[in-house]
């Protein structure tokens, strides 16, 4: 098929190189402008444009892709079909109705639980067990159209934000080569969806991962997981931001304040928190990397009865 190819970060990457591999015609990739990075300030490519750059795919990168001229710039290349995966801008009717399959978005979730931007961390933060991917017929709305092909992706016990991604990118990309064939075929199947049973998963920020120690040690140890990488779980120790990137929730209770480190072993430190502890196993503070808790405490001192706070 002669597909127009919308997305944006990594994790669109690799639906891209399937589509390729697969023998489809990408005629078009659209992308979010570049943006300056690091210390330089130097313009960067998006990894879906630095991608198919190395294809020898032309590049479009609208800034506002509701501008009548986009639609009239994407008239151009008479597509068959357009996938969206992560591309960041909400597409206006008249790009939703362009190509004879009009366009179909690789999500990750299993719809309609977590329409939304994050739908990763949050099944994480929210303590799903299994989640996966959704390709869907779009449509209007934000994450409600008509479902073709779903496949599942179990979430581990230490999964965390980072993995997951990886492992549903994967599962993305054969799934949108499969229904790509399916709709070629004249064989897919589309499924209304009905209400969300999950709350929207929202855009994420670095807010969410000022830990509140009146939370449970489980839902704590979750926050941990799904936002590592970004923008990690973090708490406050002697004037700076501490992060927290690996941790294990315990049912022991004790009768400290929430924050509080009840002890200072070896390899970890046990904080206690509204409902249990956690035991905190790798962390970083500014200025130096992320570092196992062991070789942390025998460069700082850190004793029991110390209180991490939110501010």
């Amino acid at each position: 098929m002669r597909v127009i190819f919308m997305g944006t970060p990594d994790f669109s990457v690799g639906t891209l190189e399937a589509l390729v591999e697969a023998g489809h015609d990408v005629c078009l990739a659209v992308t979010q402008p570049d943006k300056p990075k690091g210390r330089g300030k130097e313009m960067q490519p998006t990894p879906v444009k630095a991608a198919a750059m190395r294809h020898g795919i032309p590049v479009y990168q609208p800034k506002k892709i509701r501008d009548p001229q986009c639609v009239e710039e994407l008239e151009k290349y008479h597509a068959d079909v357009m996938v969206v995966i992560a591309f960041g801008q909400i597409l206006p009717k008249s790009i939703l109705e362009l190509t004879p399959y009009g366009c179909i978005n690789v999500h990750a979730s299993l719809l309609p639980k977590y329409r939304g931007a994050a739908p990763i961390q949050w099944a994480i933060i929210e303590g799903e067990k299994v989640t996966g991917v959704t390709t869907m017929q779009m449509d209007e709305g934000l994450d409600t159209g008509d479902m073709i092909m779903k496949t599942e992706v179990p979430i581990a016990e230490d999964e965390t934000g980072e993995s997951l991604h990886d492992k549903l990118a994967d599962a993305g990309a054969k799934l949108c080569v499969e229904t790509l064939k399916a709709l070629e075929d004249g064989t897919a199947s589309f499924e209304k969806q009905g209400e969300s049973p999950t709350a929207y998963a929202r855009m994420l920020d670095k807010k969410l991962g000022n830990i509140d120690w009146n939370d449970s040690a489980v839902r704590i140890e979750r926050l941990v997981r799904g936002l590592n990488s970004w923008p990690s779980a973090y708490t406050h120790w002697n004037g700076k931001v501490m992060k927290i990137w690996r941790a294990r929730a315990e049912a022991d209770s004790g009768k400290a304040e929430p924050g509080t480190v009840l002890a200072v072993a070896k390899d970890h430190l046990t904080v206690q928190t509204g409902d249990g502890v956690l035991q905190v196993y790798e962390l970083q503070i500014p200025g130096k990397k992320r570092m196992e808790t062991g070789a942390f405490l025998r460069g700082y001192a850190l004793e029991e009865g110390t209180v991490f706070t939110r501010e």
